[in-house]
């Protein structure tokens, strides 16, 4: 894959629907702080697909500004981009985000256990996709090394920052932090294992952002979509050009990340006064009820990746 590959499009627009939701779902997983859209676009099996598209239309936006003399290389990256997916996809996220928003975090907030149960085994099986994505051969030693170094590294590093989440919100943010705020959490859509969501959460914005969102504050909304549009832009391109020329390797530290980032998913943690929350690591009391959201979490993606798979075949 390079940056400049020719998206393969669907054959029919029929896909769309099943796009919509796909959007859905990667959205409802930006909402809850320990999940990454990423990790949810690997499984769905469009994570690859958007990011061209992305990177496709951000050219075409850099080669508009430079005059319209260049009119032919705007429509010729317009054309990479795959529309069924990008517009289909965005709108399912726009209806999660929009509609969605104050229920998840009133579930969130209400049954934390469960739900981090559930959301924990969804991303421990998620592990899987992107050793499926690695390329075949060239398996040396020092290949193999250097690939356990890398998620290792990662892993920890993932597991350390979860660490510096905090249960304070700021009451009244300044716009060019939040701006900058979205920018960095929106790296979630792009990076596995990542979760904006709880970035949000570490700089004391999820619940305002959340509460923004819900109360249709257009203000706010409009400056963190701004912020969020700077940092796709930024990041697509980068993550793309890793992926073309370093594959195994950012897919090995995406792996090392989604491990890492398990830590903000354990079922049983105890935040500062003993409070629930990102914090503490703690023994397993009453374990039932998130140990069976946990393997309903995993069953799910299990599920969406053997479809995926078939899919995929039948595609070829």
């Amino acid at each position: 894959m390079t940056a400049h590959t020719t998206l393969t499009r669907p054959a029919k627009p029929v896909h769309a629907p099943i796009n919509i939701v796909r959007g859905f779902l990667v959205g409802l997983a930006e909402l809850v702080p320990g999940v990454s859209g990423g990790t949810l676009a690997l499984v769905l099996g469009v994570y690859e697909r958007a990011l061209l598209s992305v990177t496709a239309l951000g050219r075409a936006v850099k080669v508009l500004v430079r005059g319209p003399s260049r009119a032919e290389g705007f429509r010729t990256n317009m054309r990479e981009v795959e529309w069924w997916l990008v517009v289909p996809a965005l709108a399912g996220m726009a209806a999660a985000v929009l509609f969605a928003a104050g229920p998840v975090s009133a579930l969130v907030e209400a049954h934390p256990e469960n739900a981090r149960g559930l959301f924990f085994g969804l991303v421990a099986v998620s592990l899987v996709v992107p050793i499926r994505m690695l390329p075949a051969g060239g398996r040396g030693a020092r290949r193999i090394v250097i690939g356990a170094l890398a998620v290792v590294v990662s892993a920890v590093v993932s597991f350390v920052l979860v660490g510096f989440a905090s249960n304070s919100d700021i009451e009244h943010p300044q716009w060019w932090f939040v701006l900058l705020a979205a920018a960095v959490a929106v790296c979630a859509l792009v990076v596995p294992g990542v979760s904006g969501s709880f970035f949000l959460l570490a700089v004391g914005l999820y619940h305002p952002t959340l509460e923004a969102v819900d109360g249709r504050d257009l203000g706010y909304i409009g400056v963190f979509a701004l912020g969020a549009v700077i940092g796709l832009l930024t990041v697509v391109r980068g993550i793309t050009y890793l992926l073309s020329t370093h594959r195994f390797g950012t897919l090995l530290v995406m792996l090392g990340l989604m491990l890492g980032s398990l830590r903000a998913l354990w079922p049983w943690q105890g935040g500062p006064g003993g409070a629930d929350g990102h914090g503490t690591l703690l023994a397993p009391t009453d374990p039932v009820g998130p140990i069976l959201w946990a393997v309903l979490g995993a069953a799910l993606v299990g599920a969406l990746v053997i479809v995926e798979s078939v899919v995929g075949r039948r595609a070829r």
